[in-house]
């Protein structure tokens, strides 16, 4: 019906209404462009690594290479192969936890999304009913023309709210976990790449 259409319920909001409609608008787009870059920043992660794993040049992970064969031209005297191993560990494992923050980019804020939309929308939909309630007192009657425009104000911050937070809270939960597996294979590999500097020059 196009009475219940996004843009007629927005249009027929009072200027609260609206300004909280319009605030969850931006915060649902804002979140699709979220959780779009967020995907594509993962997946290149997840080739990189795999690309390393398979022997091949993996360009996004020159941070981490860079830092080990740096730590791997110090010399620290009375060292051990294995505290030498630990410490070229460190040092791209520093740089992989860099190189994995730099690609979460905004992710981070899919969380602050998906728990703060919800309670504006509860604000939006709480001042509906207060519209209707003062239209009631306004008119002195509680016929259907008098309150449906609040309840329907009311209402229609409940769906922007939601259509806000469910996109952000499934999507950082899923870019998340994504995230956290490419961290763990880093790891893998950055222990790989430990043991094969300390036996010789190439990573």
């Amino acid at each position: 019906m196009e009475s219940l259409s996004p843009l007629n319920l927005f249009l027929q909001a009072g200027p609260i209404g609206k300004a909280v409609m319009a605030a969850l608008g931006l915060a649902s787009v804002w979140c699709w462009v979220l959780i779009v870059e967020g995907s594509v920043s993962a997946t290149r992660l997840k080739r990189a690594i795999q690309s390393a794993r398979g022997g091949e040049d993996a360009a996004g992970l020159e941070p981490i290479a860079q830092a080990g064969r740096e730590a791997a031209r110090l010399t620290v005297e009375g060292e051990t192969a294995s505290e030498r191993r630990q410490r070229l560990g460190e040092a791209m494992a520093r740089a992989g936890r860099d190189l994995i923050a730099r690609a979460e980019g905004g992710l981070p804020n899919l969380a602050i999304i998906a728990s703060v939309a919800p309670f504006v929308g509860l604000f939006g939909t709480v001042w509906g009913i207060m519209t209707s309630f003062a239209g009631i007192a306004a008119a002195k009657d509680t016929s259907l023309a008098v309150v449906a425009p609040g309840i329907a104000e009311a209402l229609a911050a409940t769906a922007y709210g939601l259509a806000a937070a469910i996109p952000a809270s499934v999507g950082y939960n899923r870019i998340g976990a994504s995230f956290g597996r490419a961290g763990r294979a880093m790891t893998n590999l950055i222990e790989e790449w430990a043991v094969m500097l300390v036996a010789g020059p190439h990573a």
